[in-house]
């Protein structure tokens, strides 16, 4: 039977970091109570206290980062060779750095993936690189990653409730709302966090697919039997002599023939599609490359495709006989 835990944070507006760092420790255990409070002894009896307390002692279940003396933060880096010092932690990166690969773990398991250690590791990274550390950056005015109401933590913020809705009740019915809003708060970044940890997930197992489809034309097309999974950075960083890609489309009407960047994220082609193609599309393109079912090509030559399997392998062999 999974132990129960009493799970503190402080009460009154809530903000990104405690709200997150409270879903990561919901997820981790899901026998709990939450408690939002700032009475200490309250505080002293919860198995875990986030973004109150005084005190950051991961051991002990404590992530608080306001006390004086405070100096928590991720491990310097190199950028351009030079040494530069990581990002400060508030609540939400004390409790990733803690029970991060936790909730990792508890999440493969009720989504039945696999997962061994490091893919556990690199998954946590990721998730503290591309989300967390942004958190604790705004909270501690690091800086502002998102003005405005855009990011998460903006948008967090925005669910508090405001005076206009909080006019004319008493301190239990203020609570209460307050509750309600610090749940919600928590269920929508729970939501944003499981599906940027199933997105890593997905281009970790399609990694070992795209390496093992077939390829054509001596290497240089490949052939994914299955549309809609990433492949741009194992083909970019594994396969140079790659030019396009086949995969049929999310609807399952056609094939699609990708060029492939030069670079992940660049716009420029190891090969463009011919450049009499640009534009074209059904009777036009078919009349140009004698491919029947030829559907489209795109105006920047980076995409095009035709109905059936055959139709795309044929294109793509003439995009090869180009001298474009």
């Amino acid at each position: 039977m999974t132990q129960h835990r009493t799970i503190a944070t402080h009460n009154g507006s809530f903000h990104a970091d405690d709200v997150f760092g409270v879903a990561v420790l919901m997820g981790v255990f899901p026998a709990h109570t939450l408690v939002r409070t700032r009475n200490g002894a309250l505080i002293e009896a919860a198995d875990f206290a986030v973004d109150v307390g005084g005190l950051w002692d991961a051991g002990s279940g404590r992530f608080d980062h306001h006390q004086r003396g405070f100096e928590g933060a991720r491990p310097a880096r190199l950028v351009d060779g030079a040494g530069v010092p990581g990002v400060g932690y508030a609540s939400a990166g004390l409790v990733w750095s803690a029970h991060g690969a936790d909730y990792v773990r508890a999440f493969a398991a009720r989504t039945g993936w696999q997962a061994d250690a490091q893919a556990i590791a690199d998954i946590t990274h990721s998730i503290d690189n591309a989300l967390v550390q942004y958190l604790d950056i705004v909270d501690t005015g690091q800086g502002d990653v998102a003005p405005g109401i855009f990011g998460l933590s903006a948008l967090i913020a925005q669910l508090n409730s405001n005076w206009m809705e909080e006019a004319g009740l008493d301190v239990d019915a203020k609570a209460s709302l307050q509750e309600e809003r610090f749940r919600e708060a928590v269920a929508i970044t729970t939501r944003f966090l499981d599906r940027a940890i199933l997105k890593q997930i997905s281009q970790l197992r399609s990694m070992d697919i795209v390496r093992q489809s077939p390829r054509l034309f001596d290497g240089r097309v490949l052939h994914l039997q299955e549309g809609g999974m990433p492949w741009t950075r194992v083909v970019v960083e594994e396969m140079p002599e790659v030019l396009f890609v086949i995969y049929p489309d999310s609807d399952g009407r056609q094939y699609q023939l990708k060029t492939t960047p030069v670079a992940h994220g660049s716009f420029t082609s190891r090969k463009d599609l011919p450049a009499s193609w640009a534009g074209l599309r059904d009777a036009e393109l078919a009349a140009v490359t004698g491919v029947e079912d030829s559907v489209f090509c795109h105006l920047n030559l980076f995409i095009g495709g035709a109905r059936s399997l055959e139709g795309t392998i044929r294109l793509a062999e003439l995009a090869l006989q180009s001298e474009q």
